[in-house]
C-alpha cells in the first residue's frame, strides 16, 4: 500500500526538494529518516488523529508521517472557531491530537493523546509501523455554523494527479491557498507525488512578502483563486516572478482575470480547475477562455457531468466519500451524483457560470447572480476586482450594489463607463443601483470573496 512518505522515494530522489516556510525550510530527504512528531508515530497508528497547528509546514510535515499509518485524520482548518473544536473532536472520534502548540485552555482535549509537532526534526523511530488506508477529513468553509466534515479516500485525493505529472525536483509550486484547505492540499499533493518542491505561504505575511519568496526560491507552477491572483497583481512583486505555469481555481474565473494573467505571464500555460471538497477535481480548462465546453456534458469518462434545473452535477471518483456521521446518501444521489450549487448556461458551444444558488439576490422576485455582474464589471480595463452584494429596498426587497477596487485613482467617467457595460449585457434587474469605489475587499481564509447574502 503507498503512502505520502513512499514518494519521497531514495535519498537521491528527494535531494534537493524541500518544503519551504515564512521562516524556515525543511528538506525532504531529510524527512525521509527524521520525524516531526519526536519519534512517537507508533503511538498515533490506527488511530483517529486531529492535525491542529498554528504553522502549516508543521501540518505539512505531520501529514506525510502520519499517511498510511494514522486510521483518520482530521485537518483542521487555521481559522476553526475554538467553539466549534469539541464538536469536530466528538464528531470524528478524534483519539488523539497533533499540535504545535497547548490547547488545554480550549477544554477540548480531554483525556485524549497529544503529540507535539515541531519543524525541528529529531531522529525517526526505525521500528516498523504496520501499513494502512487512512481516511482523510476535510472541513467545508464558507458556512455560518459549525462546519460540516468530508470524508475523503487517499485514491480519491489523488485521482486527478497523474504518475509522474511535472515530475523533477526543478518543479518549485507555490499556492496562495493554506493546504489544510481542499485546494491548498491539493497543490501539496502533487507537489510532493510528483517530486517536486513547495512554497508554502503564511497568513502572516501579505501577498507582496509571499510573492518575493516565491521569486527567491523560483518557483515554476503557482495556484490560487481569482481573488487571489487580484490580489497579488496589485503587487510589484506580481512581475519579479516568472512561472511557467498558473492555475486557478474556487471561484470562478471570468475573462477579465484570464486575460489580464495573459499579459502578466505571456510564457506561462494557463488554467482553471473545477474543484470543490465535496465534487472533488471536475475537470481544468487551459483554452484560456472563461466557462467549459459543452462537450464536457454527457461526455462519460473517469469524470461525468450533467446539468439538472442550470445546476451542475459530477459523478467521479474523486469525490468526497460522505459527511462524517451521514455518510453517502447526504452527498449525492440515487446515481452517484453530487449537486455542486453551481448554476450554469449554456451560450453556444460552451457553459458558462453565472452562480452559486444560495448566493442569488433577490429584486422584486427576480434573480440576480452576483458573480454574473461582477464578470461584466472586471472586464473594465481600469478594474482590479469587484463584489456585487444586496442592498435591503422597502419596494424590490432587494437592490444590486457594487464595490469596486480599480487599478489607479478614479476617473470621473469611470463610473458612466462601467455603467454602460452594465446595460449592454444585461439585464435591468442586475445593474447595479449604486457603484463604490474602495480601497480593497474582504477575502475570506479560503481565498474567495467575502461575501453577504441578502
Amino acid at each position: 500500500m503507498k503512502a505520502i512518505r513512499d514518494a519521497l522515494g531514495s535519498a537521491s530522489a528527494s535531494s534537493g526538494r524541500f518544503l519551504w516556510g515564512a521562516n524556515t525550510s525543511v528538506s525532504l530527504s531529510d524527512l525521509r529518516i527524521g520525524s516531526s512528531l519526536g519519534g512517537r508515530l507508533r503511538e498515533l497508528a490506527g488511530r483517529s488523529v486531529l492535525v491542529a497547528t498554528r504553522d502549516q509546514l508543521s501540518a505539512a510535515l505531520a501529514l506525510i508521517e502520519l499517511d498510511g499509518v494514522a486510521h483518520r485524520l482530521v485537518i483542521c482548518p487555521p481559522d476553526l472557531s475554538s467553539d466549534h473544536l469539541p464538536a469536530v473532536i466528538h464528531k470524528a472520534g478524534v483519539e488523539a491530537i497533533v499540535s504545535d502548540r497547548d490547547l488545554d485552555d480550549q477544554g477540548s482535549l480531554g483525556g485524549r493523546l497529544h503529540v507535539d509537532c515541531s519543524v525541528a526534526l529529531t531522529q525517526a523511530d526505525r521500528a516498523q509501523v504496520d501499513r494502512r488506508a487512512t481516511e482523510w477529513v476535510l472541513l467545508t468553509s464558507g458556512t455560518t455554523g459549525a462546519p460540516k466534515m468530508l470524508v475523503h479516500s487517499f485514491a480519491a485525493l489523488t485521482a486527478s494527479i497523474k504518475g509522474g505529472q511535472n515530475q523533477g525536483a526543478e518543479v518549485v509550486w507555490g499556492t496562495f491557498y493554506d493546504i489544510r484547505r481542499y485546494g491548498g492540499l491539493q497543490i501539496f499533493l502533487r507537489a510532493v507525488l510528483g517530486h517536486g518542491s513547495l512554497v508554502l505561504s503564511s497568513a502572516d505575511e501579505s501577498s507582496e512578502d509571499y510573492l518575493s519568496r516565491l521569486r527567491a526560491h523560483a518557483a515554476t507552477h503557482i495556484s490560487g483563486t481569482p481573488s487571489h491572483w487580484r490580489r497579488a497583481l496589485m503587487s510589484p512583486s506580481a512581475r519579479a516572478i516568472a512561472p511557467h505555469y498558473v492555475r486557478l481555481s474556487g471561484e470562478i474565473a471570468d475573462q477579465a482575470i484570464l486575460n489580464t494573467l495573459r499579459s502578466f505571464y505571456p510564457q506561462a500555460a494557463i488554467g482553471h480547475a473545477y474543484a470543490s471538497t465535496e465534487a472533488g477535481v471536475g475537470f481544468e480548462v487551459t483554452d484560456g477562455l472563461e466557462g467549459f465546453p459543452a462537450s464536457l456534458v454527457g461526455a462519460g469518462g473517469e469524470v461525468e457531468l450533467k446539468v439538472e434545473g442550470g445546476s451542475l452535477r459530477i459523478r467521479s471518483p474523486r469525490t468526497a466519500l460522505g459527511y462524517v456521521g451521514e455518510g453517502r446518501s447526504a452527498l449525492m444521489d440515487a446515481e452517484g451524483f453530487v449537486d455542486t450549487d453551481d448554476i450554469v448556461e449554456p451560450r453556444g458551444d460552451r457553459y458558462y457560470f453565472l452562480g452559486r444558488r444560495s448566493g442569488i439576490i433577490n429584486v422584486g422576485g427576480l434573480k440576480v447572480y452576483p458573480e454574473e455582474v461582477e464578470a461584466v464589471i472586471n472586464r473594465h480595463p481600469s478594474v482590479r476586482m469587484s463584489l456585487v452584494r444586496p442592498r435591503r429596498s422597502p419596494i424590490t426587497g432587494s437592490l444590486v450594489v457594487a464595490d469596486v477596487v480599480l487599478n489607479g485613482e478614479p476617473e470621473p467617467d469611470f463610473k458612466r463607463e462601467i455603467l454602460r457595460l452594465c446595460h449592454e449585457s444585461l439585464a435591468t434587474h442586475k445593474i447595479p443601483a449604486t457603484i463604490r469605489f474602495v480601497p480593497t475587499l474582504d477575502v475570506a481564509a479560503a481565498g474567495k470573496l467575502a461575501r453577504q447574502h441578502a
